[in-house]
């Protein structure tokens, strides 16, 4: 958002009122006023009485050099993150099943959180109860019968906003529907994907990599960015994103995918880890640029506060929601999809 620079503050009364004042101060004190009652010469000051001087004035201190800040609270960002970290890695090689019920809970409280913004923000009304039903049925759905399970859930879930919407009055009736078909895509839907990463035999080394070059692009941004950042990104969507930051997800996940597909993937090589890291890098970062374009149509800065120091759940899924089918599809042509 553009900056307006503050308004000079203007005087009450106008400009010519403040000259007139002006000239009023300088006929009250200026060398043509006198006193009504005469005053008595003073004799002249002697060369032996000596002037009264000013007394040299110190030089105003410098401004202290503001620091770079992260605007967020880092002790508490890095516990959150610590925590969810946890136990996405416990249920993820314990039970896969558990950690297919950690995507649905994220999904419907992220539709929570994003229905509940709508609402608030430009009155839509979007059908909660059809879309984290529908949403947390899709996830298990891909899970356990594939794109297909996904697909048919998917429909489904626009049918049931449909139908629910209608008991309400007609006004705004689109726009409702239509905001919830959108949120049931752009939440669980893609959600789904990661769910589809997990059917594979290395399933949970395959998740793990799309969370480690899905976390580590976003790390590499910000620390060339916050460090190096000079040419802006996309100014009128997200100010604090660079060009060099950009250049720094790209690397940092190239390395990382190197490492994971030769280490954590199954017949994995290092080449389908460079082009991993570039097409995540750019994925994450459009979607990104995706969730701070619909806050700042909302005019938020997150979409909530369930996690300290990081927002709320969809603050954190922007970036994985737009990876995850990247991740998904090109592990299936690199290395087949069981």
């Amino acid at each position: 958002m553009p900056i307006v620079p503050d308004t000079p503050d203007v005087p009450a009364g106008g400009g010519d009122a403040d000259q007139d004042g002006d000239r009023g101060a300088a006929r009250l004190s200026g060398p043509l006023f006198r006193d009504e009652t005469p005053q008595t010469p003073q004799a002249p000051k002697t060369p032996q009485e000596p002037m009264p001087s000013a007394a040299p004035q110190p030089a105003p201190a410098a401004a202290p050099k503001q620091k770079k800040s992260a605007g967020r609270d880092l002790g508490a960002a890095i516990g959150v993150g610590v925590g969810l970290g946890a136990v996405i890695i416990a249920s993820l090689f314990i039970v896969k099943a558990v950690f297919v019920g950690v995507i649905a809970v994220a999904v419907v409280v992220g539709l929570w959180e994003l229905t509940s913004r709508l609402e608030e923000r430009k009155g839509i009304k979007a059908p909660l109860v059809p879309l984290a039903v529908g949403g947390a049925a899709m996830v298990v759905a891909g899970y356990v019968r594939g794109p297909e399970g996904a697909w048919v859930a998917m429909a489904l879930t626009a049918l049931a906003v449909l139908v629910w919407r209608m008991t309400e009055p007609p006004e705004g009736y689109l726009k409702d529907v239509t905001a919830g078909v959108f949120a049931a895509f752009y939440v669980p839907f893609l959600a789904t994907f990661v769910a589809m990463m997990l059917t594979a035999d290395d399933g949970a080394w395959r998740v793990l990599t799309f969370l480690i070059l899905t976390v580590v692009s976003d790390t590499g941004a910000y620390a060339i960015g916050w460090r190096f950042g000079k040419h802006k990104l996309a100014p009128r969507i997200s100010p604090g994103k660079t060009r060099e930051g950009l250049l720094g997800a790209v690397l940092f996940a190239m390395v990382a995918g190197v490492l994971c597909m030769q280490f954590l993937v199954d017949d994995g090589t290092w080449w389908q880890g460079l082009v991993l890291g570039v097409l995540v890098a750019a994925s994450a970062t459009l979607g990104d640029l995706g969730e701070s374009m619909i806050k700042r149509d909302l005019g938020i800065k997150d979409m909530g506060t369930l996690l300290p120091g990081h927002g709320g759940i969809m603050d954190r899924l922007d970036s994985l929601l737009p990876t995850a089918p990247v991740v998904w599809l090109l592990l299936v042509l690199f290395v087949g999809s069981s």
